[in-house]
């Protein structure tokens, strides 16, 4: 491996935030006791905020790389569980936040952020899980410790067609359950229901409901999107159903009454990939690699390079990614990135 590797990096100058892919050295990486070859990366909506301007504070030690996923093969490690050539995952504990992240050819992190692969799941599918088919799994497994199984009834899932949507409509319907799916792109019902999706509706449907509480339409629900959406699908809710929350694509607020709380006894159960412990997170990758087949993640899988991601990031802060965009950080070549990456 040489001492020499490409990775985008984000700095500030002149107090103007920029971005570019630039030759680093071992010695530009942050401390860690563990050295990683990337082969893999994923687009997340935080990568997006990331290169964009860094909307939101998604990059906090500056100079540093986007991405909060990798995948990779370990070159060095003073860890004795580990040895050269594991392949393993990176997803979570502030990488690609406070720690540089995964667009960059070469990482070196703490060991303790690792999992090892499974081996019946590629280093590029386990990038089409990532962060987003991480959280999806671990949203799953509430509901179970909360009761729900398929015998209760249909399950709500919003963004659909987001990653974390994809994943958990395919998760579910692996595991026997019947799926509402939610999207604003209602041109993509054909491919909700070719991944498992049972029923497709619009989010406007769920923002028109807005009573305290409404007619029972599922038995429970995983939401990727907060705002409007969860406090109004809360009250469509079964006895005793579970809601797990993970993100807030669509606003941080949660405007809604204690009623559905205290008269049906809904339970609002919060998600965190992020700080998640390794037992619980080894138990979630080997279920998702149990659960979804190869070419099941190809069906939604868009493969790009470091080359095509500044317009891949508009992509996803427009809601126009389908499914989950990884990067080929090893296919990433040093030509006209002053085009690419001016904004």
């Amino acid at each position: 491996m040489s001492n020499t590797f490409k990775a985008l990096v984000a700095k500030v100058e002149s107090e103007e935030f920029q971005i570019s892919l630039q030759d680093r050295v071992l010695e530009d990486l942050p401390e860690g006791n563990t050295i990683i070859e990337t082969k893999y990366s994923s687009l997340n909506y935080k990568d997006g905020m990331a290169i964009d301007g860094n909307k939101g504070k998604i990059l906090r030690s500056l100079p540093m790389s986007p991405g909060i996923d990798a995948a990779g093969i370990i070159k060095s490690s003073t860890d004795k569980s580990y040895s050269l050539g594991d392949e393993v995952i990176i997803t979570g504990w502030g990488f690609g936040e406070t720690h540089s992240g995964g667009y960059s050819q070469v990482i070196r992190v703490n060991s303790d952020w690792l999992v090892k692969k499974p081996k019946n799941l590629s280093l590029k599918h386990s990038m089409t899980i990532g962060t987003a088919g991480l959280t999806a799994m671990l949203c799953i497994m509430e509901l179970e410790n909360a009761g729900i199984s398929p015998e209760k009834g249909e399950v709500l899932v919003t963004g659909a067609s987001g990653g974390v949507g994809n994943i958990s409509v395919m998760l579910l319907n692996k595991l026997g359950y019947s799926i509402t799916a939610v999207t604003g792109r209602t041109e993509l019902e054909s491919y909700l229901k070719d991944i498992g999706a049972t029923n497709i509706i619009s989010r406007n449907e769920i923002l028109e409901m807005t009573r305290p509480l409404n007619s029972i339409k599922w038995a429970g629900a995983i939401d990727s999107t907060g705002g409007e959406i969860l406090s109004n699908l809360i009250s469509a809710i079964d006895f005793e159903g579970p809601v797990a929350c993970c993100g807030n694509a669509a606003g941080i607020k949660l405007s809604t009454t204690v009623i559905p709380l205290i008269i049906r006894g809904i339970k609002l159960l919060g998600v965190n990939s992020v700080q998640c412990p390794i037992e619980k997170r080894v138990i979630a990758w080997q279920r998702l690699s149990d659960l979804i087949g190869s070419d099941e993640f190809e069906k939604i899988t868009q493969e790009i390079t470091l080359n095509d991601i500044y317009a891949a990031a508009n992509d996803i802060l427009g809601g126009q990614i389908r499914g989950r965009t990884i990067i080929n950080i090893s296919a990433s070549e040093n030509d006209s990135y002053e085009e690419i990456f001016k904004g």
